[in-house]
This record gives C-alpha cells, sequence and structure tokens, in this order.
C-alpha cells in the first residue's frame, strides 16, 4: 500500500500501531459504522475500511484530513473524510466503532496549540484537554453494543479516563499496554516532567495504553 505524510502532518507511530492492533482485533458486524476521530494521515481509518467497515475519518486539521482523502483515494477505499472539532462533525450519528488517538501528551502550555503540528500531541499541563471531551462526548454516539477504543499515554490519567467513561455507563477497561522510548517530544520535556512528579529521573520509556468502553447493548 502507497500512502503519504503532508507536511505538518503526524506521522504514524507506535500509538498508532498498537491502536491498528487492537481494531483486527475487535469482531464487527457486517457494513460497520466506525469513526476515527484525530484521523492524520488516515492510517487507522484506512485498517478499518479494508475490514469492510464504512468509516468517516475526522481532523481539526486540514491538512491532516486533505492527507486522509489522498491516502483513501491512493488505496481505492472509501473512507469518507472531514474536517471538524473532534465529534462536532458528527453529531446526531451513531457507531459500532469509535477509534482515537488524541493529543494526549502533557505540556508546559495550559491550552491547546491552535496550529502547527504540536496540536497533534500537546494536551494542557495534564494532557487530558482533548481526552476529557471524547471521554464526555463519545458515549452518546455509541448504538448499543458499541465499542469506543481509545490511546493515550499513563502519563495522562487512565483512571481518570475510566473513572469518566464508566460515569457514562459504558463497562471500560485498560485492555493493552505498551512501554516505548521516549521521542523527541518527551525527550524535549524531561525535567518538566520530572519537576512535576510524572516521570523519574533515570525514566526513558513512558507507557502507552488501550482503553476500550462498550455500551450495553
Amino acid at each position: 500500500m502507497t500512502t503519504v505524510t503532508l507536511p505538518g502532518v503526524y506521522s504514524p507511530q507506535d500509538d498508532t500501531g498498537l491502536l491498528v492492533r487492537l481494531l483486527r482485533d475487535e469482531h464487527l458486524p457486517p457494513h460497520a459504522e466506525v469513526l476515527d476521530v484525530g484521523t492524520g494521515t488516515g492510517a487507522v481509518a484506512l485498517v478499518a475500511a479494508r475490514l469492510g467497515a464504512r468509516v468517516t475519518a475526522i481532523d481539526i486539521s486540514w491538512r491532516a484530513a486533505l492527507n486522509a482523502k489522498v491516502n483513501a483515494l491512493l488505496a481505492r477505499l472509501p473512507v469518507r473524510g472531514r474536517r471538524g472539532d473532534l465529534l462536532a462533525p458528527v453529531s446526531g450519528r451513531t457507531f459500532d466503532l469509535i477509534l482515537s488517538n488524541p493529543p494526549y501528551v502533557p505540556a508546559p502550555a495550559g491550552a491547546c496549540p491552535r496550529r502547527g503540528v504540536a496540536r497533534a500531541w500537546d494536551a494542557g499541563h495534564d494532557g487530558r484537554l482533548v481526552l476529557d471531551r471524547i471521554c464526555q462526548d463519545a458515549p452518546a454516539l455509541l448504538r448499543p453494543g458499541g465499542v469506543l477504543l481509545v490511546v493515550q499515554s499513563v502519563l495522562s490519567g487512565p483512571e481518570e479516563s475510566l473513572r469518566r467513561l464508566r460515569a457514562a455507563s459504558l463497562r471500560a477497561d485498560v485492555v493493552e499496554r505498551s512501554g516505548v522510548a521516549f521521542g523527541p517530544v518527551l525527550r524535549s520535556r524531561s525535567g518538566w516532567l520530572h519537576d512535576r512528579g510524572l516521570i523519574e529521573d533515570d525514566a526513558e520509556k513512558e507507557e502507552l495504553v488501550i482503553i476500550r468502553a462498550v455500551r450495553p447493548g
């Protein structure tokens, strides 16, 4: 498969691969409706489309929304790309599966970047500015028996994601964990993360988790 990554678009990393692996384990109904939130290049959306799903892919970045459309065309897969702020473009619709690899990295800036590539990972002091919105809004878009799969770092509090999703009456659990080496972003702010008590002095890896939440049928 030929894919491209446009300048300024988040390139698939370990977290993307982790989400794809869990996606492949899902037993989707025929012609399942799937939503990929924060699609980036569309890598996850393309896998869902290959599994036979009808996929909608959303990103707030116009470059990313375009990138996902380009890769869908190259792969000859029917992915519907939309530009918009998280779940707003699909308000009123429901899905069998919602996937998200959102920004989740704690950052010295309290607000999410309004532009630039850092918008793909920076998410406020606790890394939860986007995660909290997904936990709040995604449950209403799940069909009975529908599943939410979201990837995040332990640095951004998986227990808070579980608490919020369970409060919305979903059955939520951490179903996968994976240690990955610090990339350039975490290495550049390791001192700040240490001062906040989020990492040890000699830390070189972070733990990523996949949270799976199910709306009771």
